[in-house]
Formats: structure tokens, sequence, C-alpha cells
């Protein structure tokens, strides 16, 4: 049994709403913080996605499942580096790898995912929100919405990685911006 699932560990349940954008330009800013990530994914069923993380030195096991409108339920619980490293074996996928670089604009936070590997080349914003309705001012360095499409999430990324998409990545930002 995994322990942290169950164990005193730091576990969170919530709804995540989040906006996803892709980038005309990279921020000319440097980001407050910077994150390596790898990912993968035990299992997706129906909208349900099973994901493992490591963060930097962290790692979380994490159940995303549908909810109403654009936010999705999450709960998540935190994993030691043995644990995560037995569901990343079990991750039938290949893993997502990226940098998340952090910047703060307009009173929100935005999480820029630079990936490597398959998905070299795709870069994708998010922005978590309080509500779907709640107003935001977007960066200057923000290009078209990707919010809702099925292809810009990491889970089908990792099914799909960018590199078998046939388009390059100014190409499909331009191709968005229609």
């Amino acid at each position: 049994m995994i322990k942290g699932l169950f164990g005193g560990k730091k576990n969170s349940t919530s709804v995540e709403i989040e906006r996803k954008f892709l980038l005309t330009r990279l921020p000319e800013a440097k980001p407050e913080r910077r994150h390596h990530i790898r990912q993968g994914y035990i299992a997706r069923n129906g909208g349900t996605v099973v994901r493992v993380r490591q963060k930097d030195d962290s790692y979380i096991l994490s159940v995303k499942t549908p909810s109403k409108g654009i936010g999705r339920y999450e709960i998540e619980k935190t994993l030691t580096a043995d644990e995560a490293e037995v569901l990343f074996a079990a991750c039938s996928e290949p893993q997502i790898e990226k940098t998340r670089e952090i910047y703060h604009h307009g009173g929100h936070i935005w999480e820029v995912d630079i990936f490597d590997g398959a998905n070299k080349g795709l870069i994708v914003a998010e922005v978590e929100l309080k509500s779907e309705t709640e107003d935001i001012t977007l960066p200057p360095w923000i290009g078209p919405e990707v919010t809702g499409l099925q292809k810009f999430y990491n889970a089908h990324i990792a099914q799909n990685p960018f590199k078998s998409w046939g388009v390059s990545y100014a190409d499909l930002v331009q191709r968005l911006q229609g």
C-alpha cells in the first residue's frame, strides 16, 4: 500500500479552474521561479486522469475528474520518492518532461510550461482562476487560447507528442490565431 495516500502527509482536494494559452513569444522578464517537472499517466478513462508528478524534489499523485464547466476536481496526495518511482514504472505512455516558469501578471500567477523530449518546441501557459467568470488581464506574450482543446492537455500530449503533430510551433500559433 502507498503510505502517502492515507498517512499524515500534506493532501488536498479542490476544483481546478484554469485557462490555457499558447505564447506568441517568451516573456522578457526573468521568471520568479523555475521548476523541472516530470510526470507520467497511470490511467485515463472518461475524462478522469491519474497522474504521478515529480516537481523538483517533491512527488505527488493526482487524480483529476470532470466537473461542470471548465473546472476539474483535483485530489492530490504527497508521495515519497520510492513510492513515486514505483508509479512512474507503471506508466504506459512516455513521460512528460518540462520546465515550468512562474510569472505574476495582472494579479494572477501564470505558469509557462516549456516542454522537452518528444514535446520539445511546445510551450503552453496556464492561469488558475477562482471562478469561470473571473476577469484576467492577458500578458503581452499570450497568444491564442486553447482551453478546452484536449490536444493541449498533458494527458493527451503524453500519448500524442508534439513531434508527431507535423507542424512547427510558430505555424500552430498562426493557425489558431486565425
